[in-house]
């Protein structure tokens, strides 16, 4: 029954999916380690040489996207890269999230000048701009807004590629209005924006203990002139976060239209593929457009090869038979060959049950890799076979 099952799974054709000129987003997620960088990469180097104007934006602070596509470095700027086949026109940018960045820009874009100097300027704002819970996931969803806008006004791009952190936090984006909307709605900024409101005396008198608790906590991090930077910062970005959160849910709404789909990264392994599945139910939850799942790193073994036992069997009667370096060698690859073929019997029995549990989501497989992919030659073999 797992079987016909796994052999009923839907073909997740990726091929289609880049060159249907109505996806213009495609978001890579998936665990750390399963290969979620370069997919996203090789995704973004066959699309462009199959006509698409691309540009991949990674949120991982690794640096293997910028290594396998020949580039020094990536920022917050796209930068071209160089090497892509321009026959079919199309072409091929890659940039960074720089979360502090990104913010700063935001706030010299929606504030007068002296207003973004004295917010830019402010110890409380320094230190929610570059690590405060949930700043990355909203910046990378003001990121992909931006660069969506940029693409409709000057059509730089007709394809962006995201890709996502290394975790389940990978989907904390999904959340980002809701949390800056209780964020800046919540009790404790709104004390923070009494002295504003309603006289300075007034603020004294509202602070509970619970408050009180929390800005001691947050003085012992941002020092005693803590209340003083955040109320400043408070009052300098009020006009700003209506902003914020208008242009957060827009962003949201993008991320489940029909120009969007959502790759779920994974390897045949079972912590990873349980990973996978909380991103398939988290997706269909949320009512995102799930374009399928990527099996990445499979084992795979010629038609016709030893099953693991047969190779073990043969192995040990070498073994038992004539010393000599012809008879170890031979020993030593069967025993290889048994490795190989377990692993590919345990991989394929992990696919076989995350498909069985996920029977209507499209699937493709990608094979193990012979060495680590680091040029572009490298990411247009992995994106011959995610278009396979």
């Amino acid at each position: 029954m797992t079987t016909k099952a796994a052999a009923k799974a839907p073909h997740l054709d990726l091929a289609a999916l880049v060159d249907d000129p109505g996806t213009r987003i495609v978001v890579c997620c998936g665990a750390g380690g399963v290969g979620k960088t370069t997919t996203a990469a090789a995704l973004g180097l066959v699309a462009a040489e199959r006509g698409r104007r691309v540009v991949v934006l990674t949120i991982d602070p690794a640096r293997r996207l910028a290594q396998s596509l020949g580039l020094t470095e990536l920022d917050n700027t796209p930068r071209p890269v160089a090497g892509v086949d321009p026959a079919s026109g199309g072409s091929l940018d890659a940039m960074m999230l720089d979360m502090k960045r990104t913010f700063d820009d935001v706030v010299e874009q929606h504030a007068t000048p002296e207003k973004a100097a004295q917010i830019l300027a402010n110890p409380f704002y320094q230190a929610v701009s570059s690590s405060f819970a949930g700043t990355q996931e909203y910046m990378a969803m003001e990121k992909l807004g931006q660069l969506r806008a940029q693409a409709e006004e000057d059509d730089s791009w007709d394809l962006i590629i995201v890709d996502t952190p290394p975790s389940r936090s990978a989907l904390d984006f999904l959340d980002a209005p809701k949390r800056l909307g209780s964020f800046l709605d919540g009790r404790f900024i709104r004390l923070l924006m009494a002295p504003a409101k309603a006289g300075g005396r007034a603020y004294l008198k509202v602070l509970s203990g619970g408050v009180t608790l929390a800005t001691q906590t947050m003085g012992k991090i941002l020092g005693n002139s803590m209340l003083d930077d955040v109320q400043t910062f408070v009052a300098a970005l009020d006009t700003m976060f209506g902003g914020f959160r208008e242009r957060a849910d827009v962003t949201y709404a993008l991320l489940g239209a029909d120009e969007t789909a959502f790759v779920v990264v994974a390897a045949p392994e079972r912590d990873a593929l349980r990973e996978a599945a909380y991103f398939v139910e988290r997706l269909d939850a949320e009512r995102m457009p799930l374009a399928g799942v990527v099996l990445n790193r499979m084992q795979r073994l010629a038609a016709g090869s030893l099953s693991a036992s047969r190779a073990a069997s043969a192995a040990e009667e070498l073994a038992d038979g004539e010393e000599s370096p012809t008879a170890r060698t031979t020993s030593g690859l069967l025993l290889l060959h048994e490795d190989l073929a377990e692993t590919a019997a345990r991989q394929r029995a992990h696919a076989t049950r995350f498909v069985a549990g996920h029977p209507g989501v499209p699937v493709t497989e990608v094979p193990a890799a012979a060495q680590d992919i680091h040029d572009l030659d490298g990411l247009r073999e992995v994106g011959g076979a995610l278009l396979r």
